[in-house]
């Protein structure tokens, strides 16, 4: 995964671009008709129940948009929340509070909903040893948020992106020419860059388990839409040699049945891809 340092230039990257792409030259309604010099104080109200995800990214809007905007918390991230309940207060600039609204909500929404259905995923696989990971079907633009809330919501992070794990798929070994030769090729690469990155790759049936389990030096086989026995079998062919993952088409009526099948993950492109954003609101009062 990524440093923190590269987490953190993630965020001022998003929230820099999210300002720019919604205020552009100025927010004229504010500037308008509100004094420069109002005061004014809000309120971020929960309109719905679940997990609250959010509230640190929040912050650092407030503080990109106006240093002087002080915000007071009530409850943070991780939280459980149900409607009615009053997640922060903030004050200072009338004009600066409505600047950073639209992207405080719409980035508060989005993660508080996918923490939250990563939280009803983890509770679902409690009791086993298998740990729930996303994907790289992320938003553009808006994918370090999103992997941010899934750990908030219980979950851990699969590969940030293209650069900081090797993940050989299907397309991949097909273009390769074969799983051992995608493997070798992969090795002889990292070797020339002198780069230290674990490798993920995938199968599609056992015969191409047994194929790369023959190879030393992969991180963690990806048992690709393997049905409940399959997965067993290769979880018993795997043993202790790599980690495992299922992943594939799995959802809250499956995901434990795959973890009692012994894998170490499952990956889910839902937890990112198919959410409805949690209703919150910034009232002023």
């Amino acid at each position: 995964m990524i440093s923190e340092s590269q987490f953190q230039a993630e965020l001022q990257i998003l929230i820099a671009n999210a300002i720019r792409e919604d205020v552009g030259d100025g927010d004229h309604s504010s500037l308008a008709c509100i004094p420069s010099d109002a005061q004014g104080k809000a309120k971020l109200l929960v309109k719905d129940n679940g997990i609250i995800a959010g509230v640190a990214l929040a912050k650092m809007v407030f503080e990109y948009v106006d240093t002087n905007l002080k915000i007071e918390t009530f409850i943070e991230d991780g939280s459980q929340v149900k409607f009615g309940d009053v997640v922060f207060h903030v004050s200072g600039s009338s004009q600066s509070i409505l600047k950073a609204e639209r992207l405080v909500l719409n980035s508060m929404q989005r993660m508080s909903a996918i923490a939250t259905k990563t939280n009803s995923y983890v509770q679902l696989l409690e009791g086993t040893n298998t740990k729930i990971l996303d994907t790289r079907k992320t938003t553009p633009s808006f994918r370090v948020a999103e992997k941010w809330a899934v750990k908030i919501g219980g979950g851990e992070n699969h590969r940030f992106a293209l650069y900081d794990m090797i993940m050989l798929k299907d397309n991949h070994i097909d273009f390769a020419g074969g799983i051992t030769l995608a493997i070798a090729k992969t090795k002889e690469y990292l070797k020339a860059q002198n780069r230290d990155l674990k490798i993920i790759v995938e199968a599609r049936d056992l015969e191409e388990v047994k194929e790369i389990i023959a190879t030393e030096g992969v991180y963690r086989i990806l048992l690709d839409n393997f049905d409940y026995e399959m997965t067993k079998e290769a979880v018993k062919l795997i043993g202790d040699k790599c980690l495992t993952e299922s992943s594939g088409n799995i959802n809250e009526d499956t995901i434990r049945k795959y973890a009692e099948c012994g894998v170490n993950y499952i990956s889910s492109g839902a937890l990112t891809h198919s959410i409805y954003n949690m209703d919150l609101s910034l009232k002023a009062f």
